[in-house]
């Protein structure tokens, strides 16, 4: 499969590495330097595009890619409104998959979130909360990891009507620290007066993302319109 890049910074680079031990060949590689090279025919020959990069460059970077005819697999996060806008102007002939996270272990980490929720709203007694750590070199807060899950809690809590960054009442606090070089740690907590329960996801390197959207590249060909990683785990797990 041939790919292009949108994107070359470290997350371009491990998604790099993990294509070509798949045995993926990289025809395109744009970064901010190098953007006119969207248009050309090396880009146009990709079966897919993987855009990793920043919010305010996102929705151009997705709408000239599927402009040039190539299907795209984007994973940056805190462009709704565009990717919204997107989506509904997107071709029959168009193909999108958006993830605020490709890793195999994160989507898991969601099943058993959706599963507590659905529990824990039952009771009471528990309120969670939310905290992500990342590296220092994220823009955005909270990550889109972070809002993936906390949609997941308050579509199953009748007492939450969103989510904040400041405590509120009837909102999800979702608290965010910028670390180092953290890779992404999410941490939900349940807390009552007696006791806690606590869900936690700590990735240990970008790899794991990496191969999260190599297989959703893979995953993509054939299947226009827009998706989301939910369908592509559904259908890899038979779920």
């Amino acid at each position: 499969m041939k790919i292009a890049l949108i994107g070359y910074g470290k997350m371009g680079h491990a998604i790099e590495r993990a294509a070509m031990e798949r045995g993926h060949e990289i025809v395109a590689r744009i970064d901010r330097d190098t953007a006119d090279k969207i248009d050309s025919d090396s880009f146009r020959s990709a079966d897919v595009a993987i855009e990793f990069t920043v919010p305010s460059a996102a929705e151009a970077n997705v709408r000239e890619a599927l402009r040039q005819g190539v299907p795209v697999i984007s994973g940056t996060t805190a462009w709704a409104d565009g990717l919204e806008r997107i989506k509904g102007e997107m071709k029959p002939h168009d193909a999108l998959l958006w993830s605020g996270n490709y890793s195999l272990g994160v989507n898991i980490f969601f099943a058993i979130n959706r599963y507590m929720a659905r529990i824990l709203s039952k009771f009471p007694q528990y309120h969670p909360d939310m905290t992500e750590t990342h590296h220092i070199h994220k823009l955005d807060h909270p990550s889109g990891t972070a809002l993936m899950a906390a949609e997941q809690i308050i579509d199953a809590h009748p007492h939450l009507s969103g989510w904040s960054e400041e405590p509120a009442e009837g909102k999800l606090l979702i608290n965010h620290i910028r670390h180092a070089e953290v890779p992404g740690i999410h941490k939900i907590t349940w807390e009552s007066d007696v006791d806690s329960l606590t869900l936690e996801h700590s990735a240990k390197s970008r790899d794991g993302f990496a191969l999260g959207a190599v297989l959703a590249a893979e995953w993509i060909k054939g299947k226009p319109g827009f998706h989301t990683i939910d369908e592509m785990m559904s259908e890899i797990l038979g779920l």
